[in-house]
């Protein structure tokens, strides 16, 4: 049996090589090394600007802007440069929902309807059965991003009671919780239970409640309500073939739950240092934005992902999404992290508990890559690994599937201009008319100059010229190439081989999944 006086002694010996251990981990961050990959990045992913912050031990370590917030002003990106977060707001909804499970106004589990009794989705078992938890999870059976086409992109004009009104038009894709399919509109759902249920809407509850008290002053829960927008990026993307400023995201009704946010990474770092104390905040801690129950649950899994392990140099073995967080055991640590895109620009905030460790990279140009190879490299600094050349991975990737969907889209083009080439006749004049969906409304084929047009009615710059490809199918062409979203025009005949509805889908498979053109089910209006 071991003596206690030995016991006494091991224990201090381990305790002195977890020191030192955690020592050379930390030691090993160097702000020139962040820097160089930062820099590499821009150069590599063509990115005007990005903005990366680094927390450790309750302390904001790098907190830096790099190159400029706009090809147009050339002013440069620092520590309080405003982006639009996207969908790293999902987990300020969440946040929201359990300030008031923890007052006791609502629970997870209670039922949507009790809240909104007009809410109804496709199955009127799954409307009946359809939960708050529900709404933050991704399991609602509805495909990947079914009807994002009603605030995407953003000209549209639907209301939020419209918006709740037409989900019960998405037909669902797979049953009930049992497959993850990403989703915006529950998380507007769940921004109007935050409404209903404290009287306040989703915004200034956000501003109120979480932002004003961890001390995010410069942020906002919509670009429209920044109080100062001197200091804010402008989107970029590159439009055939070139890097440029592109129109900014304005929201709509309700869009903000689910991706409206601006922030800087000097106050996302407050928000972060508050996840990673489990709720609480402020000087020694003395204040609690949630209970550590609560904080628990939103970081608890809750819908199963699948994970792919023939690249992961990890050693992960499960992924998740809990409520408004995605959720993976990486090396050991569990990692809490979240994505956000929106046009012309894509953020990602990242936490390892264990290591008491946040990363938040904030880019003003919508190449993903870049965000990820530099979160990447970072935490392969603190878990004392041997660096990856992780940007030029992603370059490859990105590369790679930039030369598919070129060679896709090529071959269709060279399909339409051999036709045009040709002169092919076509009857345009009996596609023209207008044409329906139940959820997004009524979209018009028009013909100008012996061309066809297609332009929807509830999102005006959703518009673009139509070229003949084969048979009854044609590809409209967007106005606004920075969509990159080209997509078929399917016209089903009837008997009297009269068009009498179109289907939709984008040409390339890279497309944004929020053109859910394939969820469309158009039917001629009869005149």
């Amino acid at each position: 049996m071991i003596s206690v006086f030995r016991k006494i002694k091991l224990l201090n010996s381990l305790l002195l090589l977890f020191i030192i251990a955690n020592s050379i981990i930390a030691q090993s961050y160097s702000e020139s090394l962040v820097d160089s990959i930062v820099n590499k990045a821009l150069k590599e992913f063509d990115i005007p600007g990005i903005a990366v912050a680094i927390i450790k031990d309750n302390k904001i370590i790098h907190s830096k802007g790099y190159g400029v917030r706009s090809l147009s002003t050339k002013l440069p990106v620092d520590e309080n440069t405003l982006f639009g977060i996207a969908s790293n707001s999902k987990a300020f909804t969440s946040a929201t929902l359990g300030i008031l499970v923890d007052k006791g106004k609502l629970n997870w589990d209670d039922k949507v309807i009790d809240f909104i009794p007009e809410f109804r989705l496709y199955d009127p078992y799954v409307t009946n059965d359809f939960t708050i938890r529900d709404l933050l999870t991704h399991r609602s059976g509805m495909g990947l991003g079914a009807g994002d086409l009603m605030f995407f992109p953003d000209s549209t004009n639907f209301t939020l009671k419209e918006l709740i009104h037409n989900l019960r038009y998405l037909k669902q894709t797979s049953p009930f919780r049992s497959k993850f399919d990403y989703d915006n509109l529950l998380y507007m759902v769940a921004g109007e239970i935050v409404k209903r249920v404290s009287g306040l809407s989703w915004e200034s509850f956000v501003e109120e409640k979480i932002m004003e008290p961890l001390g995010m002053n410069n942020s906002a829960a919509s670009f429209r309500r920044l109080k100062d927008q001197a200091n804010v990026i402008d989107g970029h993307a590159p439009v055939e073939g070139k890097v440029k400023v592109v129109n900014r995201h304005m929201d709509i009704e309700g869009e903000n739950p689910a991706g409206g946010i601006y922030s800087s990474i000097a106050d996302l770092s407050n928000w972060v240092l508050m996840h990673l104390n489990n709720g609480k905040f402020g000087i020694d801690l003395q204040n609690q934005l949630l209970s550590e129950k609560v904080h628990n649950e939103i970081w608890s899994p809750q819908t199963i992902l699948p994970l792919n392990r023939k690249v992961d140099k990890y050693n992960s073995h499960f992924r998740s999404y809990g409520l408004g967080w995605f959720l993976i055991d990486v090396n050991g640590y569990k990692e809490v992290a979240h994505t956000g895109s929106l046009e012309g620009m894509v953020t990602q905030v990242t936490m390892y508990p264990e290591l008491n460790l946040g990363i938040i990279v904030l880019t003003n140009q919508q190449a993903g890559g870049a965000m990820i190879a530099i979160t990447n490299t970072i935490k392969d600094i603190y878990f004392g690994m041997e660096l990856t050349d992780w940007i030029n991975i992603y370059k490859e990737k990105s590369e790679k599937g930039n030369e598919g969907s070129k060679k896709i889209t090529d071959e269709i083009w060279a399909e339409i201009n051999k036709n045009n080439a040709a002169k092919t006749p076509v009857e345009l004049n009996k596609f023209i008319g207008r044409y329906k969906d139940d959820w997004f409304g009524e979209v018009e084929i028009s013909e100008k100059k012996n061309k066809l047009f297609f332009n929807s009615m509830r999102s005006p710059k959703l518009n673009g010229e139509m070229f003949f490809y084969k048979g009854n199918t044609f590809v409209v062409k967007w106005t606004i190439r920075s969509f990159d979203a080209d997509s078929f025009v399917k016209f089903n005949l009837d008997f009297e081989r009269n068009p009498e509805s179109i289907e939709m889908k984008a040409i390339s498979p890279f497309t944004d999944f929020s053109y859910d053109f394939h969820d469309l089910d158009l039917r001629r209006i009869k005149d």
